[in-house]
């Protein structure tokens, strides 16, 4: 099944971009995925093409009307009825690589490019399966190099693009963890080397050795993927009663 990629922007002609080049260009030719660049404009009504108007309330900017934008979702949503409606935002919620992987294992994506000051909150309220997202604590001038971003995420994982099925398997945030440090020859550079557990073959001491810094690292790097993930192993099962209040009974 072909996964099918659809982007509603101001700027059609920064699509497909590096999605046209390397895994994301080779499996566009070989149809692993489709993709098809819808312009907002074109479901505006005024002979202007107008997409945006003044923010109410005043204020810098100009702000995408919910009336232009709700037409280029609708008809998106009509073509791909069972895609997923994702709007680029920084009032999004974070995307984690745990929800990269549920849109890839789905029949495609359809993704809104913010612009502007952002959308007429009107929209979401009258288009409430529309999911705000957000690539993290970051403002960029539109939501087309998230998108591409979010693409880029969710094509490498589509069966076979990657090649090895590990490829995808062991990285950051697969196991809430940093992926471990790489190395490669030469074995000496610059007086540093290749550590010693890395040249011995012994594959035990290997993976334990990798699994031991990419905790370390977590936890020194990214404090918060450490915290949640110690929270998590600390709670019990859903459902579960924690032996001093059996013991109560």
């Amino acid at each position: 099944m072909t996964f099918a990629a659809t982007v509603l922007t101001l700027y059609p002609e920064m699509f497909p971009g590096p999605l046209g080049v390397s895994l994301a260009g080779r499996a566009l030719s070989d149809g692993a995925w489709s993709f098809e660049a819808i312009h907002m404009r074109d479901f505006a009504t005024d002979k202007h093409r107008t997409v945006d108007d003044t923010p109410a309330g005043g204020g810098a900017g100009m702000v995408l009307r919910a009336d232009v934008v709700a037409r280029a979702v609708d008809h998106a949503a009509a073509r791909h009825p069972a895609n997923p409606v994702l709007a680029m935002t920084p009032r999004g919620t974070p995307l984690t690589q745990a929800r990269v992987r549920e849109l890839a294992t789905g029949p495609g994506l359809t993704i809104l490019c913010g612009r502007f000051e952002g959308f007429d909150e009107r929209l979401f309220e009258a288009r409430p399966f529309i999911e705000q997202a957000s690539l993290g604590d970051i403002v960029l001038s539109g939501g087309e190099p998230a998108a591409i971003a979010l693409l880029d995420a969710c094509i490498r994982l589509l069966p076979g693009v990657m090649g090895a099925p590990s490829s995808g398997a062991e990285e950051s945030f697969e196991d809430g963890l940093l992926e471990y440090p790489h190395y490669t020859r030469p074995v000496e550079w610059e007086g540093r080397t290749i550590p010693e557990v890395l040249r011995s073959g012994d594959h035990a001491k290997i993976a334990a050795w990798r699994r031991q810094r990419a905790e370390e690292d977590t936890r020194l790097r990214r404090p918060d993927l450490w915290e949640r993930r110690v929270g998590a192993r600390a709670r019990p099962a859903s459902g579960a009663r924690r032996v001093d209040e059996d013991q109560d009974q």
